[in-house]
């Protein structure tokens, strides 16, 4: 039976960085880059550089249209040696849609929408020790979807919050040191959403995810890095009709049991209300691995698998990519190969232009000379 966890703002659930989307969707725990604000933000005490700024950007759904895309930029400073803030915006465009009229089966000349959705958040995280640390965010979701400001439709809106921890080591396997990297990321634990017109609001996509990574040095220039993240939708499951059930009754079990729970309600309900049960349950865990090979930490390349269960969504896709770094600059591109019939996300690339605010300063420091 398909039965998926639904959500609204489903964009706020898109890999936005080529770094994580070429290793399979991961980074709850892989090193820390200026991209860590989606993946975990209580990365970001443990950055090499100081302050840095990305800004990535991916062509959506490909195969079914040509102006969607999604846009976003990430930014990080580190204050001292224990904490850093950091902020990010994104922006998902769903491109030029034209209204329909079903008399007279065709759409309406003249009468077009532009929907989208952003987000702006900011965090602060702290090391609380050598090895460990935490971070909170805040963020202020919008989504204009609608084509009719009335008092009956208008943008949604809502506010959510990330809390995150990770947790940063070296072990050795044989006689070489190895880094090792836990991390929890629990993000958009907010209020819900609503476009008017309805007393009903939806739930935003709040979600868990665990992530492993082990980081093996083979010798002074070369090093693999592997990876792997569990994701776990903190959202009820949409109830079903039972075979038998009177559409009133369906009607009002779905008010009760789905409409008229809470945000945090929800995120306990998330864990046992699957109709099937435990096995349920555990199919609506996504699964994520990944590897990225380095070579002087210039240049990379990386590979990854993204598996979800057929009756959850079943997008299960290969992705694959490569980057470079300088020092002032670096650039990513991911690509993403369907392994699942008629996938939309075939085909799908991924790229990110980042920027080492510390080479820029030193570069100029240089020439002023």
């Amino acid at each position: 039976m398909f039965n998926p966890v639904t959500t609204s703002v489903t964009s706020m659930s898109i890999a936005p960085d080529a770094r994580g989307g070429g290793m399979g969707d991961v980074g709850a725990a892989t090193e820390a880059d200026v991209n860590s604000q989606f993946w975990n933000p209580a990365k970001y005490p443990f950055c090499v550089g100081r302050a840095g700024v990305a800004i990535s950007y991916t062509p959506w759904l490909r195969k079914i249209v040509d102006d969607i895309n999604l846009a976003n930029a990430s930014a990080f400073y580190r204050i001292g040696d224990y904490s850093a803030i950091s902020a990010s915006l994104r922006y998902f465009s769903l491109g030029e849609v034209s209204l329909w009229d079903n008399d007279s089966g065709s759409a309406v000349e003249g009468m077009t929408i532009n929907p989208y959705e952003f987000a702006v958040d900011a965090a602060y995280s702290r090391m609380l020790s050598e090895t460990f640390s935490m971070g909170v965010g805040m963020r202020f979701i919008f989504s204009d979807i609608t084509y009719d400001y009335t008092s009956e439709s208008s943008p949604g809106k809502a506010f959510a919050a990330d809390i995150a921890m990770y947790y940063n080591n070296y072990m050795m396997l044989g006689n070489r040191e190895c880094g090792i990297g836990v991390g929890l990321n629990i993000n958009n634990i907010g209020s819900k959403i609503s476009y008017g017109g309805d007393d009903n609001a939806e739930f935003i996509p709040t979600n868990l995810r665990l992530g492993l990574n082990l980081t093996i040095p083979f010798d002074e220039y070369n090093r693999l890095s592997l990876a792997a993240d569990a994701n776990k939708m903190l959202v009820p499951t949409y109830p079903k009709q039972e075979e038998g059930e009177a559409m009133n009754d369906y009607t009002d079990r779905v008010q009760r049991e789905y409409y008229d729970v809470s945000p945090i309600a929800g995120i306990i309900k998330s864990f046992h209300d699957a109709p099937n049960g435990f096995k349920e349950e555990l199919e609506e865990i996504q699964v994520s691995a990944g590897a990225e090979y380095s070579y002087n930490d210039r240049f990379f390349l990386r590979v990854g698998y993204h598996g979800e269960a057929a009756n959850k969504g079943n997008r299960k896709y290969i992705t694959a990519g490569a980057g470079f770094k300088m020092s002032v600059f670096s650039l990513d591109a991911a690509y993403v190969f369907s392994t699942s019939q008629s996938n939309p996300l075939d085909q799908t690339m991924r790229f990110t232009l980042g920027f080492d605010l510390d080479g820029m300063k030193d570069l100029f420091g240089r020439k002023r000379r």
